[in-house]
């Protein structure tokens, strides 16, 4: 988990300054180097983010593009188990033209980790059934998703995705 500092330093960074504006934030070192919330504090944040990922699945099934707009972060980026990679514009632009229909979602498991304050990581493993160009799909992924917290409101900023590999043939 030594990288953890890193990636909390680049999500808390990546709001206002780009690589050209600003060298990036160095990760603490030493036993300080995490930061430590307050159980409660954890615990608050962890609820809003799960209410927030509710919001999240129902504004992308009903490919509403106000709620998507308001609950994704301007800075998205939804890196896609296929390797296809989109920006907050094209990954609602893709739902909205319906060329990805998402029909459901099945959290076999989910993890929430108030990583710091302002940013929860979330993790696990979820079946999704969806749609493209008319081709059914059953995706069974592992996933790794960043929420942050910017100007007082729960916004998604990242979504990383691997397939799990079809069971053994018996």
């Amino acid at each position: 988990m030594r990288s953890l500092p890193l990636l909390l330093a680049l999500a808390a960074g990546a709001a206002g300054s780009s690589p050209a504006q600003a060298p990036l934030p160095q990760p603490p070192r030493g036993p300080a180097a995490y930061v430590l919330l307050a159980p409660l504090e954890a615990d608050r944040q962890i609820t809003a983010v799960r209410a927030a990922e509710d919001e999240r699945l129902g504004a992308i099934k009903a490919a509403d593009p106000a709620r998507l707009d308001a609950i994704l972060s301007d800075e998205l980026r939804y890196a896609h188990s296929n390797g296809k990679v989109d920006t907050k514009d094209s990954f609602i632009k893709s739902l909205v033209n319906r060329g990805m229909v998402y029909e459901s979602f099945d959290y076999r498991e989910i993890n929430f980790r108030a990583a710091s304050p302002g940013i929860v990581l979330m993790t696990g493993r979820v079946v999704i059934r969806a749609s493209s160009a008319g081709q059914k799909a059953v995706l069974d992924l592992n996933f790794l998703a960043v929420w942050r917290e910017e100007n007082g409101r729960w916004r998604f900023l990242a979504w990383q995705s691997a397939r799990n590999p079809p069971p053994p043939a018996q």
